[in-house]
């Protein structure tokens, strides 16, 4: 199977987690997609969406499917959205696509995470993709000397703005081997807007697409 093959196959499966006449929360990037086109094969089933991103908005309503703003609501009873890179424990990095300021607020008002990815992004430690980390322009060069005194190597996403107009430092030559303490440590930092690691906010299940179906991993509450 192609990944995208993998990719619809999952964001079908994430079709389970949606409970009749919610308000579905939804991420953003290749594989949500899947899940939309998926989504709206039930949409009368749901009252709407919560979205991540304009894009993900856009396709919602070229779907037909009502896009609530998020503080029209004030719980969603599931978040479904992609990862870069999760581990054993349902930690991830996020933001390859630009919008995880808006995933993790979306993310936040959920009762369950749903993440779903094709295997390849299951590792064992996080840090082999970019951390990506949304800031303040002003301060970039001090967060980049911030990154360089940890070991890593931050560099500025080139000619792209988040849907906040913000930019995004991506962050190399890292080994996240404490999610909780390093979002912790970094989101703490002046000028940081969001930092792409989500373990306050990790998955409550992920489903990957591999060639044999569709693997489910459930990972217990804190």
């Amino acid at each position: 199977m192609t990944q995208d093959e993998l990719k619809a196959l999952v964001g079908q499966a994430a079709l389970d987690f949606v409970p009749e006449g919610a308000i579905v929360g939804v991420g953003t990037g290749s594989t949500v997609n899947h899940f939309i086109d998926a989504l709206a094969g039930v949409k009368e089933r749901i009252v709407g969406a919560v979205s991540s991103s304009d894009a993900s908005s856009a396709r919602l309503r070229a779907h037909g499917i009502p896009v609530l703003e998020a503080q029209a609501v004030q719980r969603l009873p599931v978040y479904v959205d992609g990862a870069d890179e999760i581990d054993g424990s349902g930690f991830m990095i996020k933001g390859g696509g630009a919008a995880l300021t808006r995933e993790k607020i979306v993310a936040d008002l959920a009762e369950r995470f749903v993440c779903i990815a094709d295997q390849s992004k299951l590792v064992a430690v996080l840090g082999a993709f970019p951390l990506p980390v949304e800031v303040i322009p002003m301060a970039v060069a001090q967060l980049v000397r911030r990154f360089a005194a940890l070991g890593g190597v931050a560099t500025l996403r080139e000619d792209m703005r988040t849907d906040n107009g913000l930019p995004i430092l991506d962050m190399r030559r890292l080994s996240i081997t404490d999610p909780l303490a390093m979002e912790a440590e970094v989101s703490q930092w002046p000028g940081v807007v969001t930092v792409g690691i989500f373990a306050r906010h990790r998955a409550s299940v992920c489903l990957l697409g591999t060639p044999q179906g569709v693997r489910r991993l459930d990972f217990a509450a804190t």
